[in-house]
């Protein structure tokens, strides 16, 4: 029997947004506690063509993510966990990507002046404490949003969707999101395993 979830239109979406993934840009969230935070910046890894993110979760529990609307999207961002801060980011930079976390030091630049077509990975802190000690002595490289208002600080999840969306702004200048970063063979196989997902909502 068919499955009715996986029509034609479907498989051809899952096709479409498959191809515009970018696996080379990719978010770290480090002990991020609320689970809303965290499912709504699973939701704008989706949006904006994240293919995957790494979780590094060693003081908070890694929380529990509802099969809501926003919560549905962890489905189609793949996540990766990790324990040990030093060897989570020299696994990052043996990929060739230039890693970045959100702060205010001295030497912190505005987002905008981050090249995001070369393959990076975002280091979100926790709420409340930022980047762990174990991450930032890693991660000397900060970057901010500019704000003019009275309070000078966003929410982690809103933070996670500007600074992924500058990034989807350079790469789409660059072409990047109208050419596909996978072989036709890993296109392949990722996409069985996304119909295998995609047969229910």
């Amino acid at each position: 029997m068919p499955d009715r979830y996986l029509t034609d239109a479907r498989k051809a979406r899952l096709r479409n947004v498959l191809e515009k993934r970018q696996p080379d840009l990719t978010l770290v969230l480090n002990n991020i506690h609320d689970p809303h935070n965290v499912s709504a910046i699973l939701r704008s890894c989706d949006a904006f063509g994240v293919f995957g993110v790494h979780l590094y979760y060693t003081k908070e529990s890694f929380p529990a993510l509802a099969n809501s609307s926003s919560g549905s999207a962890k489905k189609w961002v793949e996540q990766t966990r990790h324990r040990d801060a030093e060897a989570m980011i020299a696994s990052l930079r043996g990929q060739g990507m230039q890693i970045v976390g959100t702060g205010f030091g001295a030497s912190a630049r505005p987002v905008m002046d981050v090249d995001f077509t070369r393959p990076t990975a975002v280091v979100l802190g926790n709420e409340h404490r930022g980047m762990d000690p174990d991450v930032r002595r890693h991660v000397p490289d900060e970057i901010y949003i500019p704000m003019f208002g009275m309070v000078q600080s966003l929410n982690v999840s809103v933070a996670a969707a500007a600074i992924l969306y500058e990034a989807m702004r350079q790469r789409r200048a660059a072409g990047m999101y109208d050419r596909s970063a996978w072989s036709a063979g890993e296109r392949e196989t990722l996409y069985a395993d996304w119909c295998k997902r995609g047969k229910a909502y």
